[in-house]
C-alpha cells in the first residue's frame, strides 16, 4: 500500500502530523476522521531512489567474522552472547543484520547451522555443512579454527590470482585506449595537413591512415561489437555447455592456464581436506567441493569421483581422466585412500599448490609486464613513426 503524509488538528486544536499506509486518500481521511484529526492537508509520499549494488558484504568480512567467533566460543562465552557481540561490531551494515538475525533464530531455539542456511547468499554450504558437523560432533570451537583457517588460505589465494590478473589488464586497457585516441582523433590532423600538401606518401603512413579512417568510419560499430560480444560472453557461460568450453579454453591458454589450474588443484584440495576433517561424510563433502570448484572441468571431474565412491570405486580414476590433476596430485591422493588419512594428503597437496602458485603468479607477472610494454610501444611507436615519415621526405625535398 502506498504512504500518505498528513497534518491537521485534533479536537482540542493541537497540531499534528505523520504518515500512514493507506489504500487511498479517502480512505486515510475517513481514518484519521474517526480518530476525531481534522485533515487540513494529505498527500502521497514521493517514492525514493534506493539504488543498491551488492550488498556490501565482502569475503574478508566473512573471514573476520569466523575467526573472531571461533576465539569467542574457544574462550569459553555463550554463543548468543558471542553473536550478540559480533552483530555490533561487525564493518558491514547487512552483515550486522544478518549477524543479529542469526542470533534470535539461535535463542529462539535453532541450531546454528539452521540459522546460517537461511543467508544462503553469505553462508553457503561449505560453511554451512561445517557448522553442521562440529554441532553434531560438540567440536564446533574446534570446527570454527578450521573454516577459519580455510576461509583465510582460500580468500589468500583468490587475492593472488586476481592479483596476477590485474596488472597485465589494465595496462592492456591503457595501451588499447591510446592507440584507439590517436587514430580517432591525432591521425586525422595529420591526414587533413598531408592532403593540404599533397605530397606522396610512404607505404606504412597510407596504411596508418586507411586504418585511422575504419577508426573513425566504424567507431560507433566496433564499440556495438565490443558491447554485444561481451553479452554473448555472459550469456555462452550461464549455459552448462558453455560455461565447460569457456574453461576449458581458460585452461589452454599459455601461463595463464597454468596458473588456473594450480589454483583449481590448490582450491579443491583445501576445500575437501578441511571438509574430512571436520567430519563431514565423504559424499557431501565431494558434492560441497564441486559447488565452489570455480571451473567447469574441474566441477565435472569432482562429480563423477563423487559417483566413483558411491559405486565404490575410487575417487582418483575420474580425476585423472579430467586432464586438470598432475600425476603427483593422483597418487598421493591414492595413497591417502588406501592409509585412510586421505584428508591430511589433500591438505599436504593443498599448502604444495599454494607454494607453486605463487611461484605461478611471479612468473606470469615477470613475462606479461614486459611484452606488454613492448608490443604497447610498437604499436604507437609505429604510428607516430608512420605519421613524421612524410615529414622527413619534405623537409629532404626541401633543402
Amino acid at each position: 500500500m502506498p504512504v500518505f503524509e498528513y497534518k491537521g488538528r485534533t479536537a482540542t486544536g493541537a497540531a499534528v502530523q505523520g504518515q500512514i499506509k493507506a489504500k487511498s486518500k479517502a480512505d486515510l481521511e475517513r481514518f484519521l476522521r474517526g480518530n476525531r484529526i481534522l485533515v487540513t492537508s494529505v498527500g502521497k509520499k514521493p517514492s525514493e531512489l534506493n539504488i543498491r549494488i551488492g550488498n556490501g558484504i565482502k569475503k574478508i568480512h566473512i573471514s573476520r567474522f569466523t575467526r573472531q567467533f571461533a576465539t569467542m566460543i574457544g574462550a569459553g562465552l555463550p554463543m548468543v552472547q558471542c553473536l550478540d557481540i559480533l552483530a555490533e561490531q561487525m564493518e558491514a551494515a547487512e552483515l550486522r543484520k544478518i549477524v543479529a538475525d542469526v542470533k534470535e533464530s539461535v535463542q529462539g531455539g535453532t541450531t546454528l547451522s539452521e540459522a546460517l542456511r537461511k543467508h544462503k547468499k553469505v553462508f553457503d554450504d561449505l560453511y554451512v555443512n561445517m557448522v553442521e558437523a562440529g554441532e553434531v560432533g560438540g567440536a564446533l570451537d574446534t570446527i570454527l579454527v578450521r573454516l577459519a583457517n580455510y576461509r583465510e588460505k582460500a580468500d589468500a589465494l583468490t587475492r593472488k590470482v586476481k592479483g596476477a590478473m590485474v596488472y597485465p589488464i589494465l595496462v592492456s586497457i591503457v595501451a588499447i585506449s591510446a592507440t584507439l585516441g590517436m587514430l580517432k582523433w591525432i591521425v586525422p590532423t595529420f591526414a587533413k595537413m598531408f592532403h593540404d600538401l599533397g605530397a606522396q606518401l610512404p607505404g606504412p603512413t597510407v596504411a596508418v591512415l586507411n586504418i585511422s579512417k575504419f577508426v573513425n568510419d566504424y567507431f560507433v560499430y566496433m564499440i556495438a561489437a565490443i558491447v554485444v560480444a561481451i553479452v554473448a560472453y555472459k550469456m555462452i557461460g550461464r549455459t552448462p555447455n558453455g560455461r565447460l568450453q569457456i574453461d576449458k579454453m581458460k585452461l589452454r591458454i599459455p601461463a595463464i592456464g597454468t596458473l588456473i589450474r594450480k589454483s583449481s588443484v590448490a582450491r579443491f584440495s583445501r576445500t575437501l581436506g578441511t571438509l574430512i576433517s571436520s567430519g563431514v561424510s565423504i559424499l557431501d563433502a565431494l558434492d560441497t567441493t564441486a559447488r565452489t570448484a570455480g571451473n567447469r572441468v574441474v566441477h565435472d571431474a569432482i562429480k563423477k569421483a563423487s559417483l566413483s565412491i558411491a559405486e565404490g570405486d575410487t575417487i582418483t580414476g575420474p580425476l585423472k581422466e579430467s586432464g586438470v590433476f598432475p600425476p603427483m596430485v593422483i597418487q598421493m591422493i591414492s595413497v591417502g585412500e588406501k592409509t585412510g588419512g586421505l584428508d591430511d594428503m589433500l591438505n599436504k597437496i593443498a599448502d604444495f599448490y599454494d607454494d607453486e602458485v605463487d611461484a605461478a603468479v611471479a612468473a606470469l607477472t615477470s613475462m606479461i609486464e614486459p611484452v606488454v610494454i613492448v608490443v604497447m610501444g610498437a604499436v604507437i611507436g609505429g604510428i607516430l613513426i608512420a605519421m613524421y615519415l612524410p615529414m622527413f621526405d619534405i623537409i629532404g625535398q626541401i633543402n
